[in-house]
């Protein structure tokens, strides 16, 4: 009897992240490859529980397969019977090794045969030569990432129950999200401590023939009277050229990026926050546009040379072609990796979406101008001599002589506003012994200032410069403090001081009295109450967690686990019993003392106490104790805006004034002016009404009259129908007309007129209705 023939598998299976990654590859490769997606992830730990085998000693987790990643699983599996191979193809990090490694578990495939492929780029020739060269799971890089996982998981489940305990039941701990927090705490407490002393600043123009010449005394006068003897003695002074000194300079390109100067970079050139960064970036990536987004190396591969210098020679000539070779400082920067370039240097600009083309451009110049001529430049410095002082005005100017990479690329600061096109700090010419003539001179009182306030940018290069994280958990960290209302990313309004201006005026001087703006920040992240709160608990409490060279040593462990010379579980076992007694020590620690409530004052009409504390719902104000015999504490909300630590025993006393009656409505009902969870509002009868930005301290009748008649209004239009004796209602909706009933709402049915239903229709649609899940409603400040 004849046995039939077999059929042997020809196609060969890849298996990637994405399905933009995926689409892109099976584009560069024959029909006889397949590529499918796993879609990030497909094995995690537990939403919920620990997960880990603390008991045995030896952490090894518990994944499971994620519920919504079954049924990839299975289309995976039915793919593998169908080919010949299987290539696993996730991205060349710790992250992409374990999500390969997971794969190999879910789909029983043994990792020490199972073909890796890695690139850095999504280019025909990459993916090629990847195919050629596969190689198997580096464990190391998977250990790695499974110690972070696990000790992420150890800090988040065991620290977070005792913030729910002692401080605020909702809160959470992290082990990097905390550090970054604690940083930008300290920031704020440095700008509150900072003491502001003022000190006048000489400025002073002459002419020179048919131009001004601009000169700054480079000492301060700390009073104003040394300011006005100064100008006095200049109103009447002899000025000369006393010194002249012309040195070249030169200024080189900046290195090309690695994952945090680019999130800095886009920050401060195009306002891309961290997290809108590196969702463009991924797209680029995926699409074939640029090499792997999360690196911390400045390489650049021969083949990215060669095709910088062919663009640069191309587009500005041989002249402005230099090639440099870049060396990461990063002690656990992995060199053979690249940069983030493009893939394609012929292309200097993309079509698509206004993000990823602007995106796109500035990593093409960052990445050019990195291979292009230094700028040569000519710094000028004149001295200049009073007649009657021992002082000395200095002139500075630099002069761009060959603008080299400048012709392309400027790299921002936090605090510039360069252009990348003009070139400025031209002197007019003059000579040694010159005599000037003065045309203005002036003294400006000016005030130090704090350290800014860290922007997302700034506060990833600080992070950065701790090593603290890594490239890729610097924007889930960002985040992750603002999401959890920790860190609120706000604009400061200005506030106004005095500035006395002293001015020469016909040989006399005069005062002028004026005022500045100061204060302002855009786009800046400030620690909210309970931030703050928690911070403090934690570096009071827990200070290895948040302990800034703990949290750098950490980071350099999972670099040895990479390399192979650390065991994780070793690394895990000797972090947590320590950790641990700590934790189980916090059960002795107060909930009074853990929440260091600030006493503001004492109520003279009650001689109760004021304290400000953290409550359920955020920062409150209470008068009165808990403990005490008599009636219960009075409690008021602090206003939005308002710190916890700020807010004084008058302004206090004001708050815990409301409810306060403005007024009745034109039927009788009192109208209460209130402040709330989410801001100021009145009510009257059984309805609500925001009254932002009112301050119901000084809401006016009137006004509260004008905010009722438009409530009054928008409820009137809601209804389109009662029912007589039935709380059965049909309303318009967002989405358009519903039916309700308190509890349950129903859809009308298409081409039915709302106005037509009838009360038996609307119950029967009630009923069929299906029941409104419960969702957990995440209150946030502001």
């Amino acid at each position: 009897m004849a046995t039939a023939n077999k059929t042997i598998p020809t196609q060969k299976l890849i298996i990637v992240e994405s399905p933009a990654k995926g689409k892109t590859i099976e584009g560069f490769l024959g029909k006889d490859f397949k590529v499918m997606a796993s879609f990030g992830h497909i094995r995690d730990l537990p939403k919920s529980g620990m997960s880990l085998d603390i008991e045995g000693g030896t952490f090894e987790p518990n994944y499971e397969i994620s519920p919504d990643k079954k049924k990839r699983i299975n289309e995976l599996k039915a793919e593998m019977k169908k080919s010949s191979e299987v290539y696993l193809a996730s991205d060349e990090d710790r992250e992409g090794e374990a999500i390969s490694w997971h794969l190999t578990q879910a789909l029983g495939l043994d990792p020490k045969t199972t073909k890796r492929i890695v690139f850095h780029e999504i280019t025909k020739s990459a993916i090629q030569k990847a195919m050629e060269k596969p190689r198997v799971i580096d464990q190391g890089l998977v250990d790695a990432q499974q110690a972070r996982r696990v000790l992420d998981r150890l800090v988040g489940y065991e620290l977070s129950p005792v913030l729910w305990k002692k401080v605020q039941p909702g809160l959470s701990a992290g082990r990097v999200q905390s550090v970054a927090v604690r940083v930008i705490v300290e920031r704020e407490r440095e700008i509150d401590g900072f003491t502001v002393n003022s000190s006048y600043k000489v400025t002073a123009i002459f002419n020179v023939d048919s131009a001004e010449l601009k000169a700054e005394l480079p000492r301060r006068f700390a009073s104003e009277e040394e300011a006005y003897d100064f100008l006095k003695d200049g109103s009447v002074a002899n000025y000369v050229v006393s010194d002249l000194e012309k040195k070249p300079g030169k200024r080189t390109p900046a290195a090309p990026f690695t994952t945090s100067t680019l999130q800095q970079e886009a920050s401060r050139k195009l306002g891309f926050s961290v997290k809108q960064t590196m969702t463009i970036a991924q797209r680029l990536y995926e699409s074939g546009h640029i090499t792997y987004m999360r690196t911390d190396s400045v390489n650049l591969s021969e083949t990215a040379i060669d095709a910088a210098a062919i663009a640069i020679k191309k587009s500005f000539g041989d002249k402005y072609y230099q090639m440099r070779t870049y060396k990461t400082k990063s002690a656990g920067a992995q060199e053979a990796h690249e940069a983030i370039r493009p893939t394609h240097f012929e292309h200097p600009t993309i079509s698509g979406e206004s993000g990823q083309m602007r995106l796109y451009e500035l990593i093409w110049k960052r990445t050019v101008a990195s291979q292009m001529a230094e700028a040569v430049l000519e710094r000028t410095k004149i001295e200049i001599k009073l007649s009657n002082r021992s002082e000395r005005l200095n002139a500075t100017g630099e002069v761009v002589v060959f603008d080299g990479f400048l012709k392309l690329y400027i790299v921002s600061s936090d605090d510039d506003s360069e252009t990348e096109t003009e070139d400025t700090g031209l002197l007019p010419k003059v000579e040694i012994g010159q005599p000037l003539e003065l045309k203005s001179l002036r003294a400006v009182q000016t005030y130090d200032r704090p350290k800014p306030r860290y922007t997302e940018a700034s506060l990833v290069k600080a992070l950065e410069e701790m090593g603290i994280g890594r490239p890729s958990t610097y924007a889930p960290t960002i985040s992750t403090i603002q999401d959890r209302g920790y860190v609120e990313k706000v604009d400061v309004e200005a506030k106004q001081r005095p500035v006395v201006i002293l001015e020469v005026q016909n040989k006399e001087v005069v005062r002028l009295d004026t005022e500045e703006n100061f204060g302002a920040d855009r786009g800046k992240l400030i620690p909210t109450d309970t931030g703050m709160l928690v911070s403090d608990f934690l570096v009071k409490y827990f200070p290895n967690v948040v302990d800034f060279q703990f949290t750098r040593n950490v980071e350099e462990e999972f670099d040895e686990i990479a390399e192979g010379k650390t065991k994780w579980n070793k690394m895990i076992a000797d972090f947590y019993g320590p950790f641990h007694e700590t934790v189980e020590a916090a059960d002795g620690i107060s909930r009074q003392e853990a929440a260091q409530a600030r006493e503001i004052g004492t109520d003279p009409k009650t001689g109760k106490m004021i304290i400000a504390r953290l409550g359920r719902f955020g920062p409150m104000l209470q008068l009165g104790l808990a403990d005490e015999q008599e009636e219960k504490p009075k409690f008021a909300p602090i206003p939005a805006g308002k710190r916890m630590d700020e807010v004084t025993l008058e302004e206090a006393l004001e708050l815990f004034k409301l409810p306060r009656i403005v007024g009745q409505t034109k039927d009788g009902q009192d109208i209460a002016a209130n402040l709330g969870r989410f801001g100021p509002y009145i009510k009257w009868g059984s309805l609500y009404q925001s009254i932002k930005p009112d301050d119901p301290l000084s809401l006016t009748y009137e006004r509260a009259l004008e905010l009722i008649a438009e409530k009054e209004k928008s409820e009137a239009e809601k209804y389109i129908k009662r029912f007589d004796g039935s709380e059965i209602v049909i309303l318009n909706g967002r989405y358009g007309p519903f039916i309700s009933d308190g509890k349950k709402n129903a859809k009308i049915p298409k081409g039915t007129e709302p106005i037509n239903i009838t009360l038996e229709q609307a119950k029967l649609l009630i009923a069929e209705a299906p029941v409104r899940s419960k969702k957990k409603r995440i209150v946030r400040k502001g």
